[in-house]
């Protein structure tokens, strides 16, 4: 066996040199005409700026919207997506004092339109603001031009076309809108455009103003104006009890449709108060047609009558001719349209005399036996007065100057109210004005005047001698009736008043206030004025025989004043009125009546006014049931014979 030989020494192998990279080709020289491609990386760094910006906006913006002005865009959202109308509250009804309706409100609609619906992208058609109101203004009785410039309204959501029309109305115009719409579908299958011109006409529930009884009491209720607020009259001096309270109601909407599945928050309206009057529409009924009747027949400007029972103060009727009908404003007469009987101012000639004979009775100065002569002309300051016509010498009482209505024979009287004529004026004026003269008649009615009654200290040399018969100061028809209804009323002065009461929305009534009263000369004294004015009417010599009531006792008395032409400004024309009460011994409707420029026929009062205040007074005393006289009327003494 072989000896065994010793491992064998692995000598490690000589290292290699480390590998040298491999060279790069010799870039070789490019040759004339070849393009180079550049590096896309300063591209790209660009394009991801960009981007990056243009991301930084849009989270930026987001931010903005979604919590800096988050409030502000959720409020403009809800408004575009919520609309708010009124809801118009029930106007009160005016009636008379038996509940009859005067003045009413009646279901109506007023007309509204989308202008969206009408651009040319949502009818498909560029003239159809044009063609829908060729198709309206016919019915609405509107001008084309005025409903297009509202269908054209831009950026608008709403424009309202008319106000107040009644179901007959829009139903012509739901009609036409079928019509269209029926239309629209048909040609949708055959290539057309599947949209009605009318699609944007809506309507919204109101109501509109009707008086049943036409020009009855027109110049008391008054109108309503286009926005159905009170434009005269007790709806606008009762504007704030008609009215009521508008509610509101929301809700959402989408293509101009409400969304009936979003629910909508309302506020009911409330509906205004009833009011009702003292006017008993049968009377005045005879009132406006006996009136209107007289201002024909004379050719007269105006005239008035006034009814008022004399116990309560309650105007029973007050009736204007010519008058107006305010269900068709349009075909009134501006003139017209006012309660004449409150606001003219006139000088009310001898009619105002009672007031005279109260402050001569009231004072002690004379007594209706004390004998006056009546010259034919009397000479005081710087004029020359005279009755109504020439006369020898008159030996009246004083109950014979009110008979006769003799201006001298009142001035005669009057002066004995004061040792000096300064003094006598400002007793006689102090009288004027517990009778209500120079101030209003309490009614508060809008634009009733106040007449004209100056202080005695600046009456003119001629108006301390015309004012104790009714020239040289003006009144009004109210003050005038309401004269007489405190003489009627045993002296005391009950404020004139229109209205009994209110009824709420609820149904309860509450009366109106109690009127004020006021003593303006003794019992006694209105007694014996009362028994003088019956002379007027049933004496053969007195002026106001016309006024005569068969069963009746009547007290009255006539007027005929120069009228003051208030175009011209200087006395032209006349004014002719009649006042009285009856029956004369349980005195309960006072009447008075005024013809305003009377030019066909007589103008003086006992024959155009005393007839009217026959007719009226008739047919209230037998409207209201009231007894016929049961004593005879006292025959006091007209003249006396010289030497007596």
């Amino acid at each position: 066996m072989p000896p065994a030989q010793p491992p064998r020494r692995r000598v490690p192998a000589p290292a290699r040199p480390a590998a040298r990279p491999p060279r790069r080709p010799a870039r070789r020289p490019a040759r004339a005409g070849t393009i180079r491609l550049g590096s896309p990386r300063p591209r790209l760094r660009l394009v991801s700026l960009g981007l990056t910006l243009v991301m930084l906006a849009f989270v930026v913006r987001l931010l903005q919207v979604q919590a800096v002005d988050a409030d502000a865009y959720a409020a403009k959202a809800e408004k575009n997506r919520y609309q708010e109308y009124t809801l118009s509250a029930e106007r009160g009804e005016i009636t008379d004092r038996a509940g009859i309706a005067l003045a009413t409100s009646v279901d109506a609609y007023d007309i509204t339109a989308d202008p969206k619906m009408f651009t040319p992208a949502e009818s498909k058609a560029p003239d159809a603001p044009e063609q829908a109101a060729a198709l309206l203004a016919p019915i609405l009785g509107k001008d084309p031009a005025e409903l297009v410039a509202k269908l054209k309204a831009p950026k608008s959501r709403y424009a309202l076309l008319a106000r107040r029309q009644t179901p007959q109305v829009w139903n012509q115009i739901k009609d036409l809108k079928n019509v269209f719409a029926e239309k629209a579908r048909s040609e949708k299958g055959t290539g057309g455009t599947g949209v009605s011109v009318l699609a944007g006409i809506f309507t919204e529930p109101s109501s509109k103003r009707v008086y049943p009884n036409g020009t009855l009491a027109a110049g008391i209720l008054g109108y309503v104006n286009a926005d159905g607020r009170g434009g005269g009259g007790l709806e606008s001096m009762l504007d704030k009890e008609l009215a009521g309270k508008d509610g509101k109601i929301k809700y959402a909407q989408s293509g101009g449709r409400r969304v009936p599945t979003a629910g909508a928050r309302e506020t009911p309206a409330v509906p205004g108060s009833d009011i009702e009057l003292t006017i008993d529409r049968d009377i005045q009924w005879a009132a406006q047609q006996a009136i209107t009747q007289q201002v024909e027949e004379s050719a007269a400007d105006r005239g008035y009558v006034i009814v008022q029972n004399a116990r309560t103060g309650e105007i029973l009727a007050m009736a204007n001719a010519p008058g107006f009908d305010p269900n068709d404003l349009s075909e009134a007469n501006s003139a017209a349209m006012g309660n004449a009987a409150l606001q003219d101012a006139y000088e009310p000639g001898s009619t105002a005399k009672v007031i005279s004979m109260a402050a001569v009775l009231e004072e002690g100065a004379a007594t209706p036996s004390t004998h006056v002569v009546v010259p034919n002309r009397l000479h005081r300051g710087d004029r020359l007065f005279k009755d109504d016509i020439d006369h020898p010498t008159w030996y009246l009482t004083l109950n014979g100057v009110l008979a006769k209505s003799s201006n001298i024979g009142t001035i005669l009287a009057t002066g004995q109210l004061g040792p000096t004529q300064a003094q006598a004026n400002r007793v006689l004026h102090s009288y004027l004005r517990k009778f209500g003269l120079g101030r209003p008649s309490g009614l508060g009615y809008p634009g009733e005047t106040s007449g004209i009654l100056a202080k005695p200290q600046d009456w003119s040399t001629s108006q301390q001698y015309t004012i104790p018969f009714g020239q040289g100061l003006s009144i009004n028809a109210m003050q005038a009736a309401s004269v007489y209804s405190t003489i009627a009323n045993g002296g005391v002065r009950i404020q004139p008043t229109l209205v009994r009461g209110t009824k709420g929305p609820d149904g309860r009534f509450t009366p109106a206030p109690a009127p004020e009263r006021t003593r303006v000369v003794s019992e006694k004294t209105a007694k014996t004025l009362a028994a003088m004015l019956e002379s007027v009417v049933d004496d053969r010599e007195g002026t106001g025989t016309k006024a005569a009531i068969p069963g009746y006792r009547v007290a009255g008395k006539t007027g005929t004043a120069n009228r003051v032409d208030p175009q011209l400004g200087r006395y032209k024309g006349y004014t002719a009125s009649f006042a009285g009460f009856a029956p004369a011994d349980d005195p309960q409707i006072t009447v008075y009546c005024a013809i305003q420029n009377p030019t066909r026929g007589s103008y003086f009062g006992g024959q155009i006014c005393g007839p009217i205040h026959k007719k009226v007074m008739e047919f209230a005393l037998k409207t209201l049931q009231v007894a016929p006289t049961g004593k005879p009327a006292p025959r006091m003494p007209v003249t006396f014979k010289p030497g007596e």
